[in-house]
C-alpha cells in the first residue's frame, strides 16, 4: 500500500464518542479521510454492512476495516499503509 493512494474512510453514527475519538485522532495525525455517517445515509449504511460493519465507528484503511477504536490497531495500520504515524 502507498499512503499517497491508499483511502481512508470513517464510518460514524451521531452521537458516538468513540467516533469523535477517531476522528480527531485521524486529525490529530494529519491523515486525510472521508466521513460517512451511517445514521444519515442509506448509501453509507449499506457500504457499511458491505464490510462487515456492526459497531461504529468503523475505520477503513484501504481494504482493511478496523472496528471500534482501537489506537494500536489503527497506527499499525496506518505504518503498514506507508502513513508516517
Amino acid at each position: 500500500m502507498n499512503a499517497k493512494t491508499t483511502r481512508v474512510t470513517l464510518y460514524t453514527a451521531s452521537g458516538c464518542s468513540h467516533c469523535q475519538r477517531a476522528r480527531q485522532y485521524l486529525r490529530q495525525c494529519h491523515i486525510r479521510f472521508g466521513e460517512q455517517d451511517i445514521s444519515r445515509s442509506a448509501r453509507a449504511l449499506k457500504a457499511f454492512q458491505r464490510w462487515g460493519g456492526r459497531t461504529v465507528p468503523l475505520l477503513l484503511i484501504g481494504e482493511t476495516p478496523i472496528a471500534g477504536f482501537d489506537q494500536r490497531r489503527i497506527v499499525k495500520t496506518l505504518r503498514d499503509a506507508g502513513f508516517d504515524v
